[in-house]
């Protein structure tokens, strides 16, 4: 028994976590590897190793022939004869073994190598079968080295890369520090498996979540949809299979225990948690909390909506720096447009103000229209979205005539739709605009301008509609001053008088002699 060859091999299986079956197969490789260093690559060899025991045989193999052909492979009936007795026959395999002695520097220098590149391929090999079936779930390691940006997290047997861009930009990597990362995939590659890790994706946010939250463990409460802009703000939608669990309360936790969890994890990371609907106007409005929201119209064929919000409740909808209307925006797939009720109101005035009928569209005659009207195209709109081999289906327009005026009336949509934008923004601008001038003062301007035209003088006028301000300005002030100066000097005689006893008589004589109605004093009656 080699108990040298038996430590070595529970020392390797050890150190690399590999079955010993593993290992004796690279050793067995490594020998027969050296043998046909020795002897050529040619030769058939057969290496053994006894797990048990530790012994080690390689031997040689040859086919028995009349007419030797191959030195390496064949060996001739004589000398197989002589060498292992007269029962030996052609087309037999004979077999020796081979001294390990023999096999020289060289050779058991090439044993070894082969030996640790079966191992390593090995190990390779149960890494990445061990790391793939882990993707999408979360693993701790230890940052080892910040390069670029980049960082290098041991994970024990192997080092993964966490990107700078699956980094949360507010937060600092230190060397030696724990962290807890998230697996978005394992590549296999010439230099073994390389697992890419991420602290910003979204799905980790929900990993957390399934962690902090028994309710989803169990299948209780499911995440339906993750929005997040890492660092700073997220949003997830929940739902809940049992009518009796609140999937929101049950995110949240006792005190927000479950929820705090999370963002401490993210390093304060805002979580906003909604209720999940099928519906998408529902979703919406619950999506962009906290504000309240009016009205949602959706456009299916081009997946926007257009959401109605009061003006106190516009900042909120947007939220800072956008943050709160993006976030909705991922989290219900839908692109949101946030329009005041003040701009909305005004919109629909001036939408159904600026129209034109199919009449009217340029190019459209009386008879071409009522034949249009009649096959169910009664608007611009219906005409510019019909299909094109329908519309040239019917009698009297043609392919032609029909690629006009679909032309026609996408132009004149597209017109429509800029002069409602412009009428829009000026009427929301002279609102705006009003009430910041006084305009008493531009009154300064008529006296100059009616003197300028009874002299007749062939001079422009122009009034500047500031003139006097400061003059009016510094006059308010004045009088303000004034006013204030005499309630002063009021309230000292005022105080005087209330203290004088004589003051106080007169006072109560005037008060008795005036006439008293019996009516409304009772005290008046005797």
């Amino acid at each position: 028994m080699d108990h040298n060859v038996i430590q070595a091999l529970k020392a390797i299986t050890r150190e690399k976590q590999l079955d010993q079956s593993i290992i004796i197969e690279s050793l067995e490789a490594g020998l027969a590897s050296a043998a046909k260093k020795k002897l050529g690559a040619e030769t058939n060899i057969i290496a053994s190793v006894d797990p048990e025991t530790g012994e080690m045989l390689v031997e040689q193999i040859k086919t028995v022939v009349d007419d030797l052909d191959d030195e390496d492979l064949e060996i001739s009936l004589e000398e197989a004869q002589i060498e292992f007795g007269d029962e030996v026959a052609v087309g037999d395999q004979v077999r020796w073994e081979l001294p390990l002695d023999q096999f020289g520097r060289n050779a058991i220098l090439v044993a070894k190598q082969i030996l640790v590149q079966k191992v390593r391929e090995a190990e390779r090999a149960q890494i990445f079968e061990e790391y793939k079936d882990r993707v999408n779930t979360i693993i701790e390691g230890k940052v080892q080295q910040m390069e670029r940006g980049n960082a290098l997290i041991n994970l024990g047997r192997v080092e993964a890369l966490l990107p700078h861009r699956e980094q949360i930009r507010t937060e600092p990597l230190r060397q030696g520090s724990a962290v807890r990362t998230f697996i978005i995939e394992v590549l296999d590659n010439a230099k073994g498996p390389q697992i890419i890790l991420s602290r910003s994706h979204p799905e980790f946010l929900k990993a957390l979540f399934q962690q902090e939250v028994p309710e989803i463990q169990e299948g209780i409460v499911e995440i339906k949809a993750v929005a997040r802009e890492p660092g700073t703000r997220s949003k997830i939608a929940v739902v809940s299979r049992d009518d009796r669990v609140d999937p929101i309360g049950s995110c949240v936790g006792m005190k927000g225990s479950r929820v705090q969890a999370v963002t401490h994890e993210l390093k304060g990371e805002r979580v906003d948690i909604v209720l999940w609907s099928p519906d998408p106007m529902q979703l919406i409005s619950r999506a962009l909390s906290p504000a309240e929201v009016n009205q949602v119209m959706l456009n299916e064929a081009r997946g926007e909506a257009t959401v109605v919000v009061t003006e106190d409740q516009l900042s909120k909808a947007i939220g800072k720096e956008g943050k709160n209307v993006r976030l909705a925006a991922k989290l219900t797939g839908w692109k949101i447009d946030l329009i005041s009720s003040r701009e909305y109101s005004i919109r629909l005035r001036v939408a159904d103000e600026v129209t034109m009928t199919l009449e009217e569209m340029s190019g459209m005659s009386s008879e071409l229209a009522k034949l249009l009207q009649e096959v169910g195209i009664t608007t611009i709109a219906a005409l510019a979205q019909v299909d094109r081999e329908a519309l040239a289906g019917i009698e009297g327009v043609g392919a032609e005539k029909a690629e006009e005026l679909q032309g026609t009336a996408m132009a004149t949509l597209e017109e429509l739709e800029r002069v409602i934008e412009e009428t829009v923004d000026a009427e929301l601008n002279k609102e705006v605009g009003a009430g910041f001038i006084d305009e008493s003062l531009l009154d300064d301007a008529a006296p100059v301008a009616e003197e300028a035209q009874l002299s007749g003088a062939d001079v422009e006028v122009v009034a500047d509609p500031f003139s006097g301000f400061d003059q009016k300005v510094a006059d308010d002030d004045s009088a303000e001053a004034e006013k204030t100066a005499d309630e002063t000097a009021e309230e000292p005689a005022a105080e005087e008088a209330a203290e004088d006893p004589a003051v106080e008589e007169e006072e109560e004589e005037e008060e008795e002699s005036k006439p008293r109605d019996p009516a409304t004093d009772p005290g008046s009656v005797e």
